[in-house]
């Protein structure tokens, strides 16, 4: 098996080798936007957490055009690794996209049969839904995004003129590489009728204040996983595991407790 597109270099390990394994994907934001769940699923697993090609100044290969490109050499990643059990996938955002497309390819290939024993998205983008747009995030200015993705809109927001040249080119680069895989309208249409493929528990947690990818967008999404579960966290937005750390990890621990 071979890796085509992701480093083992960018891959940050966490936990104990011999603990059940979790991989956790970021979204747009970066690694940084995770770092809270790398650090609650740490204790008493072990965690994977890579940083996605292009983003943080890593380098972005050009034949890398599609979320399920890179979704399959995720699953190359955790077939070779070390592991007590299936594996647990979690994603924020295009993370979310990320682990869905993982579970999807997995169902359908037998070389990944008892590879991934759940998955966890949270305020997932990746699949078209009627009435509920996805939110235009190349055309939104960084006020505009904190108005949509935050629920306390002033906590969210970074003004831009306080940003040094090097983080204005890691953050150039990151929506380039997101361009590059996710393309403009964030979304695969093929994916939400795919998702009927998934044999794995699934739970799909959503910020109740969310307008990038709104709650009726999220149960759309998880009506159309066999048997997910729906949870909101309220007074939260885009990044719940952010905002209302402490409800977005009770609902993922009843959940893991749930599927052990």
């Amino acid at each position: 098996m071979v890796l085509e597109f992701v480093s083992r270099a960018s891959v940050v390990e966490a936990g104990k080798v011999g603990q059940p394994l979790a991989l956790v994907l970021h979204g747009g934001g970066g690694p940084r936007t995770v770092a809270p769940l790398v650090g609650q699923l740490r204790e008493g697993r072990r965690v994977l957490a890579p940083t996605h090609p292009g983003w943080e100044g890593t380098a972005l290969p050009e034949s890398l055009a599609s979320v399920s490109q890179l979704a399959a050499d995720y699953l190359e990643l955790l077939a070779e690794e070390p592991r007590e059990g299936a594996a647990t996938v979690v994603g924020s955002s295009i993370g979310g996209w990320i682990a869905l497309e993982m579970a999807v390819q997995a169902a359908k290939d037998p070389r990944f049969e008892g590879l991934i024993g759940s998955v966890i998205v949270i305020d997932s983008v990746g699949v078209e839904v009627a009435g509920e747009p996805i939110a235009d995030f190349f055309s939104l200015s960084p006020r505009q995004l904190a108005e949509l993705a935050w629920h306390d809109a002033d906590r969210g927001y970074l003004d831009p003129a306080g940003f040094s040249d090097e983080q204005r080119a890691v953050l150039a680069g990151n929506a380039r590489a997101m361009k590059a895989m996710t393309g403009s309208g964030m979304a695969d249409p093929t994916l939400l009728n795919r998702l009927e493929a998934m044999n794995v528990p699934t739970l799909v947690v959503w910020g109740a204040s969310d307008r990038v990818v709104t709650p009726a967008y999220g149960r759309a999404l998880a009506a159309a996983v066999p048997g997910a579960r729906f949870a909101e966290v309220e007074k939260a937005g885009h990044l719940p595991h952010l905002e209302q750390p402490a409800a977005t990890f009770a609902v993922i621990e009843r959940f893991l407790a749930a599927t052990r």
